[in-house]
């Protein structure tokens, strides 16, 4: 059991963060009001934890204009992929084992 908490990452331990990598491991890249949307946050409960995400560098962040209003993206990096899934499978892992039949 050890081992796969190892493999739990605190990155993704808040559901707004989890829910952010689970919309960009499907997306190519989503926007900010996107996001906002889907998620049901606000503006700086997102900014917040999208930051979090970039510290980590397991997001990329690209700032446009449209016209003249600012476009911000997010697109989840290899390194970000790489842990998220090794994060879903640590809980998967997690899952089986509570699952299983106990044997006596």
């Amino acid at each position: 059991m050890k081992s796969l908490l190892a493999h739990i990452n605190k990155s993704f331990d808040h559901r707004i963060r989890l829910a952010i990598m689970s919309v960009l491991m499907v997306n190519e890249s989503a926007d900010f009001n996107t996001l906002k949307e889907l998620l049901g946050v606000t503006d700086g409960n997102l900014a917040s934890h999208t930051r979090a995400l970039e510290n980590e560098e397991y997001i990329a962040v690209e700032k446009t204009f449209i016209g003249r209003k600012t476009n911000t993206r997010y697109r989840a990096t290899a390194k970000g992929r790489q842990a998220f899934q090794e994060h879903l499978e640590a809980l998967e892992k997690m899952c089986q084992l509570s699952t299983s039949p106990q044997e006596n």
